[in-house]
């Protein structure tokens, strides 16, 4: 008996897992660099990641879909700066909400309204994943941006290994708690 309640065209939508790779890289490049605070940081984040992995993992299963394992893409060359890397964090967080807005779309379309409903937390979470990679980016301008050195580069990698992984999103924000 056929127990799959998800379509093919979901399932493999679902499948997909490259954001935890991408931190990962970055990390190990922050790293390699002696940029402990960031790398840790960005270490934490993949881990995160990968748990949004798996928690759409455990969805496809629950729905009686198959899990398929891929390769997954590598995450492109390694950043050039912590300015270049705050950048491709962005960018690869701007990519993945495009990628579950497709899949929001899709499960719309195609009245699988569990699958929609599921999708809804992670619209959710790349608001706070896209507000924690601008904030990045403005933490890395006021440190100079491209031009970021010596004692400001320093600060940054002390501010960000005590900085929560979470970002306080403007939906949240109460006049009490502004």
């Amino acid at each position: 008996m056929d127990t799959n309640r998800l379509s093919p065209t979901l399932a493999k939508v679902l499948n997909e897992a490259a954001n935890a790779q991408i931190y990962l890289a970055y990390a190990s490049w922050a790293s390699d660099k002696g940029y402990e605070g960031i790398a840790n940081f960005l270490f934490r984040h993949a881990n995160e990641e990968r748990n949004h992995m798996m928690k759409i993992l455990e969805y496809i299963l629950k729905r009686g879909a198959k899990v398929t394992v891929t390769a997954i893409p590598a995450p492109g060359a390694d950043p050039v700066s912590v300015n270049d890397c705050f950048e491709k964090i962005f960018k690869s967080e701007v990519e993945n909400t495009s990628s579950i807005y497709n899949i929001v779309n899709m499960s719309m379309e195609e009245k699988d309204w569990a699958t929609w409903n599921f999708m809804q937390w992670f619209v959710k979470e790349q608001t706070e994943e896209e507000t924690l990679a601008l904030d990045l980016l403005s933490k890395i301008k006021v440190a100079g941006g491209e031009k970021a050195h010596g004692d400001a580069l320093y600060a940054l990698d002390n501010d960000l290994a005590k900085t929560p992984d979470d970002a306080k999103l403007a939906q949240d924000a109460t006049a009490a708690n502004p």
